[in-house]
């Protein structure tokens, strides 16, 4: 697994930089320092802990004691961290990335999850799911809305490699945008930026994410011809493979066309 740098999501921690105030103008009170080290640097391997525990407030009443491993389910999941109370940038992130999940047509719940992480300790069962009520109502089953304790989210975010700051000031996080796609067993796969998300490159890094156990037999074929490019955070066309994919069809294609001839030949 490819590590990506800062420098791969700087767009994404600019725009999660909009968080911090009302408006969406940059008027943080963090330093460049500070600042610098909003982004998201996956460490190699990276894996999250999956025993931690959070409480999730899609349970309903309140006592939805779980651990990530039960909200992933063993399945492909899109990990989104947010913050419950920022109106700004996490609202469309959420709302962008329910809407390219949906045009996927994968069965949510079923072969994959959507697994939303607060990143303020602070917010409680109450701000989630108004978040969930005004940005995703119909959200469905296979949807699961965390809330941790300070240990909790310091061990997932420094796990994921993903930088975040809070700024007592305007009592507000700056933090990437940034949506992970996760393996059953806690792997990264890919990160994408949910403020560009397409169902195509959904799609296509959670099957690559199922390992075979996700998608058609035509989704798999496509991988072989695309590549995620990490620079862009999409997958593009690998002209090597496509060619090799192409060279190998005209090569079975020849040789199904003169076992044919040979076969009309000797009948004659």
């Amino acid at each position: 697994m490819a590590q990506i740098s800062r420098r791969t999501l700087i767009a994404p921690a600019l725009a999660g930089l909009l968080a911090l105030v009302p408006g969406g103008l940059v008027q943080a009170r963090l330093n460049r320092s500070e600042l610098s080290s909003v982004a998201v640097t996956l460490p190699p391997g990276a894996r999250v802990p999956l025993a931690l525990g959070f409480e999730d407030a899609v349970a309903g009443d309140g006592s939805g004691a779980t651990t990530l491993e039960r909200s992933f389910g063993g399945r492909p999941s899109l990990l989104l961290p947010v913050d419950y109370t920022c109106g700004n940038v996490c609202d469309p992130m959420l709302t962008m990335s329910a809407a390219a999940l949906k045009a996927t047509g994968l069965r949510q719940g079923e072969d994959v999850r959507f697994v939303l992480v607060g990143l303020d300790p602070k917010d409680g069962v109450e701000a989630a799911r108004r978040m969930l009520e005004r940005e995703w109502p119909e959200h469905g089953e296979g949807v699961a809305a965390l809330i941790g304790d300070e240990p909790a989210i310091a061990a997932l975010t420094g796990a994921l490699g993903y930088g975040f700051r809070y700024d007592p000031g305007t009592d507000s996080y700056a933090h990437p945008a940034a949506a992970m796609i996760m393996t059953g067993d806690g792997r990264v796969a890919r990160v994408l930026s949910p403020l560009a998300l397409n169902a195509r490159d959904l799609r296509l890094a959670l099957v690559e994410a199922g390992e075979g156990r996700v998608g058609t037999v035509a989704d798999r074929f496509v991988l072989l011809c695309y590549g995620f490019d990490a620079a862009t955070g999409v997958y593009t066309p690998l002209v090597r493979r496509v060619l090799s994919v192409a060279a190998a069809m005209t090569m079975v294609a020849i040789a199904f066309g003169i076992a044919l001839l040979s076969r009309q030949q000797r009948r004659a």
